[in-house]
């Protein structure tokens, strides 16, 4: 697919950002819905929106070559527009036709076969669109398209996935500490991808949530003019299937596409990343317990995924700091957040600390400042 780089944020994009937000509050306040049912349908429409306009662009280059060409007209044909790195959609899968339904019409019904449509000819999403839209009145759905349709079509693509990205942030402050699990904040992930400077190679972000380290990276590598989809190899795996999905919509909004697993990274690898990858980027859950280390005994030692053993004590940062460091080639680099209490953890947290920085795997530790993230301070 072909990069769409999110521009820096100016004025006028912010007020359209929030009177969207405004409306799509809406939803919630009128519907008894909780942010984390009415946040995928949203998403979705805002996806929509930005598929049509890219869609559309599309479709009047064809009609012009078609117009001067003897050849016939490839209007229709989804290899036309997916060879650009656009999605195809079907006439009623179509953000203007739902629009101008009529009064009356079944707007839920029509957006979840809309959906369906865009799946079944773009089958690098099947699966991962909403269609929950039945939930809603008809009335409170055309309202919020009326709203979405005033993203204009002559914006720049990249703004597109600003106006994404900033509903995402709004979601995680609206769920709490459920949020956090999906979202960091851009400020942070900013900061990691300079440090580790991911211009070209494989990625992985084994607890990736919507993506935003992907996206971040993608932006580094198109600020430095080059294109990120023919220079990075995306890969993520992501516990919770509803966050693996808005990690899937959040690529494809930003045109990229990726290899996202559904799976509990500490006992599953799925992408056999030992020793594999050229980049590790994670914002991973902290101070997690209950791990069954038993499950992890056969993965401990030199060349394995815990090369350094396992903790006694029942916190998993340090599988989640082994699994970043063991997934790294021989020439990779990590950048990843981590709860203050690892830097000074003792027992056999300490031991293993000891060993890490005894292989010179420790280049810098930075301690920002307190209240960037939404659910710790």
């Amino acid at each position: 697919m072909i990069w769409v780089a999110p521009s820096e944020k100016d004025a006028a994009n912010e007020v359209l950002e929030k009177r969207l937000w405004a409306a799509a509050d809406q939803l919630r306040a009128n519907s008894g819905l909780t942010s984390a049912q009415y946040s995928q349908p949203v998403l979705g429409l805002i996806f929509l929106r930005f598929a049509e306009v890219r869609f559309a662009a599309q479709r009047a280059k064809l009609e012009k070559a078609s117009a001067s060409s003897r050849r016939g007209s490839r209007l229709d044909d989804p290899t036309a527009y997916k060879a650009q790195g656009v999605l195809y959609l079907a006439p009623n899968a179509r953000f203007d036709r739902l629009l101008a339904l009529p009064e009356g019409a079944d707007v839920g019904k029509a957006l979840n076969e809309a959906m369906r449509d865009i799946e079944k000819y773009n089958i690098e999403l099947a699966g991962i669109l909403p269609k929950t839209y039945n939930l809603f009145t008809s009335t409170l759905l055309k309202e919020l398209l009326k709203k979405v349709s005033e993203i204009p079509a002559s914006l720049d693509y990249d703004a597109f996935g600003r106006i994404y990205e900033y509903f995402l942030g709004e979601f995680a402050r609206e769920e709490g500490s459920k949020g956090g699990e999906f979202y960091t904040p851009s400020s942070i992930v900013r900061l990691l991808v300079e440090v580790i400077e991911p211009y070209h190679g494989c990625i992985l972000d084994p607890a990736c949530g919507s993506g935003g380290m992907f996206v971040q990276s993608a932006r580094f590598v198109a600020e430095h003019k080059k294109n990120p989809s023919s220079e990075l190899a995306i890969h993520g795996q992501e516990k919770v299937a509803d966050t693996a999905k808005l990690c899937r919509m959040n690529l494809a909004v930003h045109g990229l596409e990726g290899d996202i697993k559904e799976a509990i990274t500490y006992y599953e690898d799925l992408h056999q990343s030992t020793s594999r990858f050229d980049f590790v980027l994670a914002n991973p859950p902290f101070n997690v317990n209950a791990v069954d280390k038993e499950r992890l005994v056969a993965e401990t030692g030199p060349g394995r995924r815990f090369p350094f053993g396992l903790p006694r004590t029942d916190n998993a940062n340090y599988l989640w700091i082994q699994l970043f460091y063991s997934a790294l080639s021989n020439r990779g680099r990590a950048g990843f957040v981590m709860a203050n209490s690892a830097s000074d953890a003792r027992a056999s947290e300490q031991e293993l600390r000891r060993q890490l920085i005894e292989a010179r795997a420790v280049d810098v530790m930075v301690a920002v400042g307190p209240n960037l993230f939404y659910t710790v301070t």
